[in-house]
């Protein structure tokens, strides 16, 4: 069984619970390396809370920042995202399994697996055989009042 760094693979889900941090990555994924604040231009947000995202980024090893001068160039890591896909892959070869299973369950012809398993046919009972229903057997049953007298003028 392959084991994984849970602190790795938590940090980096949690990374990407988030619209925002997704769309970071999506755009760094575009393109090899990007400033902040070129990263931070299509967000309608301030330029702390980018950074706050990125920190988050960083921290699960995500992305790399670079500072030349006065410049911070951010770009993607994939090591922390390979990790991830092997996580989700094992579990995708599961539920892979079981769906083709539960397929090939739901396509199975059930009147034949039945024929298969019964192959006389029960008779029917007759007519004649039939059991009376309780309702016509019920003994004497008590009739309702008389209607009252109506109150129309």
């Amino acid at each position: 069984m392959v084991k994984y760094q849970d602190e790795t693979l938590d940090r980096t889900f949690s990374a990407l619970s988030d619209p925002t941090r997704r769309a970071i990555l999506a755009r760094l994924g575009e393109q090899e390396s990007l400033s902040v604040s070129e990263l931070a231009q299509p967000f309608a947000m301030s330029l702390p809370a980018i950074m706050k995202h990125l920190d988050v980024l960083t921290d699960a090893g995500l992305v790399a920042r670079e500072k030349t001068g006065r410049t911070v160039a951010c770009r993607l890591t994939a090591r922390p995202m390979e990790q991830a896909m092997n996580w989700l892959n094992r579990y995708a070869q599961f539920w892979s399994d079981n769906l083709d299973r539960l397929a090939a369950f739901v396509e199975e012809d059930p009147w034949q697996l039945n024929r298969q398993l019964n192959p006389q046919p029960t008779p029917a009972l007759p007519r004649a055989q039939a059991l009376p229903s309780r309702g016509a057997s019920a003994p004497g049953r008590k009739k309702s009042t008389p209607r009252g007298p109506s109150l129309k003028t």
